[in-house]
C-alpha cells in the first residue's frame, strides 16, 4: 500500500470521527430546521422583517426587501430567492440594489445554524452575531454609496434563476420536506467524510504544508495562525457547515489555539462558500463587483482590524466576550 493511502485502521478512525462530527452537527441543525419550518407554516417570518425597514432605507433598498433578508437569515438563500421573486413583480429594483441585497445575504444568512456551529467551536455567540449583522449593514451601505455616486448597475434587475414558486419550501408538504431534509443530512455526512479523507490525503502529500506557506503572508497579516489555514480555506470555498465542522474537530483536539479558531470563524462568517453561494446570487440578479470582490476585500480588512483590536484588549475581556473553549 502506498504511503499516501490510508490504512484500514486510519479509515476506521476517519469514519468514526466523521460520524461523531456529523452527529454533533445534526444536534444543531435538526432542531433549527424544524423550528424554521414551523415559522414558515405559521407565516411568522414576515413579522421579523418589520424591524429591518429602517436598515433597508439605510442601504438604499425598499422596505419590502427586509422580508428577503429576514428569510435568508432564518433559513437559506434558496428560500430568500423565492421571496425575492415574489416581491420584485410589485417592487422592482435595479441590479445595484439586487447586488447590495444579495451581498448582505451572503454575509448574514442561515444564522441559526451557522452561529451555533461557531459557538460550539468556542467563539462567543454575541460577538459572532453582531459581527455578521453589522458587517452586512456596513458593506451594504458602502456598496449603496459607491453605486449611487458612480451610477453603475442602474439597469433593472435580471434574474436568471427562476424556480417554481409552487415547490418552494413555503408551500412544501411536511412529508416531502422531511424527505428532502433527510437527504440533505445524509449528503452532509458523506461530504464531511470526504473532507476528512481529503484532509488526510493532503497531509500525507504535504499539500497542507504548501497551502500554509502560500497563505501565510495573508493570514499572518490578518493574525490567523498557520494551523487554522487549511480549514479556513475549506470554509471559504465550501461554507461554514463544512469548514466550521472541521474546526470543531480541530478545536476539540487542541490542534488550533482558541484565538485562531475565533479569527478563522469570524473570517468564515463574513466570507464563506465563495464559489457556490456567489454563483447562486449572480443568478439571483447580483453583480460580482459586490458579491465577490467587495466582500473579499471588506472581510480581509474587517478581520484584520478585529485581530489588531483584540490584541490591545485584556486577556480576560477576550476570554469573556470573544473566544472560549469548544463545547
Amino acid at each position: 500500500m502506498s504511503q499516501e493511502a490510508p490504512s484500514s485502521n486510519e479509515l476506521i478512525l476517519l469514519f468514526r470521527d466523521a460520524f461523531k462530527l456529523t452527529f454533533d452537527l445534526f444536534k444543531i441543525i435538526v432542531p433549527v430546521v424544524i423550528a424554521v419550518k414551523i415559522l414558515q407554516e405559521l407565516d411568522l417570518i414576515k413579522y421579523l422583517a418589520i424591524p429591518l425597514s429602517p436598515f433597508m432605507r439605510l442601504v438604499g433598498l425598499p422596505a419590502e426587501m427586509g422580508l428577503v433578508w429576514a428569510t435568508a437569515m432564518l433559513n437559506n438563500l434558496y428560500s430568500a430567492i423565492a421571496v425575492l421573486l415574489s416581491l420584485v413583480k410589485e417592487t422592482p429594483i435595479t441590479t445595484a440594489q439586487a447586488t447590495i441585497l444579495c451581498t448582505m445575504m451572503l454575509v448574514a444568512h442561515n444564522l441559526l445554524i451557522e452561529l451555533k456551529i461557531a459557538q460550539t467551536s468556542g467563539p462567543r455567540l454575541i460577538f459572532q452575531t453582531l459581527s455578521r449583522l453589522v458587517s452586512a449593514l456596513i458593506l451594504g451601505w458602502i456598496l449603496h454609496i459607491f453605486y449611487s455616486y458612480s451610477g453603475l448597475l442602474q439597469q433593472p434587475i435580471n434574474i436568471l434563476l427562476k424556480p417554481d414558486l409552487e415547490s418552494t419550501p413555503q408551500n412544501e408538504p411536511w412529508i416531502s420536506w422531511a424527505a428532502g431534509e433527510a437527504q440533505n443530512l445524509l449528503s452532509i455526512f458523506f461530504i464531511i467524510l470526504g473532507l476528512f479523507l481529503l484532509m488526510h490525503l493532503l497531509k500525507k502529500l504535504k499539500i497542507i504544508d504548501a497551502m500554509n506557506r502560500l497563505l501565510r503572508p495573508v493570514l499572518k497579516l490578518m493574525g490567523i495562525g498557520p494551523k487554522a489555514s487549511a480549514v479556513t480555506v475549506i470554509g471559504l470555498t465550501l461554507g461554514i457547515a463544512y469548514g466550521g465542522g472541521l474546526i470543531i474537530h480541530e478545536a476539540r483536539t487542541g490542534h488550533i489555539p482558541k484565538k485562531d479558531v475565533f479569527y478563522s470563524l469570524t473570517f468564515m462568517g463574513l466570507c464563506h462558500s465563495l464559489i457556490e453561494d456567489t454563483l447562486l446570487m449572480v443568478m439571483a440578479g447580483g453583480h460580482l463587483s459586490g458579491l465577490l470582490f467587495a466582500r473579499i476585500v471588506f472581510s480581509l480588512v474587517a478581520v484584520t482590524l478585529i485581530v489588531k483590536a483584540s490584541a490591545l484588549l485584556p486577556q480576560a475581556f477576550g476570554d469573556k466576550f470573544l473566544w472560549g473553549d469548544p463545547r
